[in-house]
């Protein structure tokens, strides 16, 4: 006997707008992925992680926190410091090139 779908009832219980909400992203043990709505805002279900006030707290209230080597302002420090001496190499570079083309001739280098 042939099976009908009639429009106007679903096939499962849920609500129309749990059925189209965005899929946790997140994988389960066996690999597949987590078929729960994701929190609101976020990209993961209450249980993996989408609830309100989950994860570790940051900073020193963290009780894995040691140093601040890895912390985003450490980190953005670096990367300024970095970009700067790039900047100072290539000035430097530049009146290398300069003063070879006008005098002919390249200070000796004195290393320690």
């Amino acid at each position: 006997m042939k099976e009908e779908t009639k429009p106007m009832e679903r096939p499962t219980r849920e609500p129309l707008a749990l059925r189209l909400a965005p899929r946790c992203l997140a994988k389960t043990r066996a690999g597949t992925p987590c078929q729960k709505a994701a929190a609101t805002g976020k990209k993961r279900c209450r249980l993996h992680g989408g609830a309100e006030g989950s994860g570790a707290p940051p900073g020193e209230r963290n009780g894995a926190y040691r140093h601040g080597l890895y912390t985003r302002e450490a980190i953005a420090e670096r990367k300024a410091m970095r970009s700067l001496m790039q900047c100072f190499r290539q000035d430097a570079r530049d009146a290398l090139s300069e003063l070879d083309a006008t005098s002919g001739t390249r200070p000796s280098r004195v290393r320690s």
